[in-house]
């Protein structure tokens, strides 16, 4: 399993990183929508629809969504003197305070489950709330120019991957060599507490790199790891908000299309709650 997944991560990476770097903003737009469609695919079975018309509904049904979005944002000006425009910044808000809610339910798993298991609306909407609000995020970091360098927003989405990549291998790693107490057994049997710490602190390490490489001003420096550990804790939760969802409806790996890794929502939920919490991180405290 772990040659898989790292063969699979050397052939996804250099995709990754061309997409962010080298695709004009728009045609970007246009990969991550296309990425997000799959996800919305793999959403479709736990809310408990398995036939392929419901499935291919529900994937439309996002896809439309994220079209319009798309057909909406001024690319050419996400970014104004006091933050993203209106439109971008509301659905990452509602994404930030839809984190704050998955949280809680995550937390009283399973009593939480009496709220929306059986609801094939509840968890299709949050659906929508896990992917739409990852979009806007991801778009306006991407957008991201600073002293007129267009690479700046490129760098700005690798740095929150690097962080969500550093804290997966962390806790795989720690959590396979000390890994003795459960992180939350309820939901996700395999994570571990010492997982979640060489989680964390590989991604501080990486944090601190990143600070050396930027010479990084001394008075952003607190916000800076502040907004990075806080990114760090709450992509945990998209993980484990998946985990949760995917253990209501009986269902092991969100897809198969990544060997090693699952579905494509098994490779990005901690993506997409990572992004919407990043930029709102970065808007308060750091822009």
């Amino acid at each position: 399993m772990l040659k898989q997944r790292l063969i699979t991560a050397v052939v996804l990476i250099p995709f990754a990183l061309a997409a962010i770097f080298l695709l004009p903003l728009a045609w970007f737009g246009v990969v991550v929508t296309a990425v997000l469609a799959l996800a919305a695919w793999e959403w479709s079975p736990l809310m408990g629809v398995t036939n392929k018309a419901g499935r291919i509904a529900y994937t439309l049904f996002n896809t439309v969504i994220l079209a319009g979005l798309y057909w909406l944002t001024p690319f050419e000006n996400i970014w104004h003197q006091g933050g993203i425009v209106d439109g971008l910044f509301y659905i990452v808000l509602i994404g930030g305070i839809w984190w704050l809610l998955a949280i809680a339910l995550v937390f009283n798993f399973p009593r939480s489950k009496a709220l929306w298991c059986k609801s094939r609306v509840f968890v299709g909407v949050f659906g929508v709330l896990v992917l739409v609000p990852a979009w806007a995020a991801l778009m306006a970091l991407r957008s991201l120019h600073y002293d007129s360098n267009p690479l700046f927003g490129g760098f700005t989405v690798l740095f929150v991957f690097v962080l969500i990549w550093a804290a997966d291998i962390g806790a795989y790693f720690a959590g396979k060599r000390f890994g003795k107490h459960k992180l939350m057994p309820a939901v996700s049997p395999g994570k571990t507490m010492e997982g979640l710490l060489g989680g964390l602190l590989l991604a501080i390490l990486a944090m601190i790199v990143v600070a050396q490489i930027i010479s990084l001003p001394s008075e952003l420096a607190l916000a800076f790891y502040a907004v990075g550990i806080v990114t760090v804790l709450v992509s945990v939760f998209g993980d484990l908000n998946e985990s949760m969802f995917k253990r209501c409806a009986g269902v092991k790996d969100s897809g198969s299309i990544l060997p090693g890794h699952g579905g494509i929502l098994d490779r990005i939920d901690s993506l997409t709650s990572a992004l919407p919490i990043f930029l709102l991180g970065y808007l308060w405290l750091i822009h």
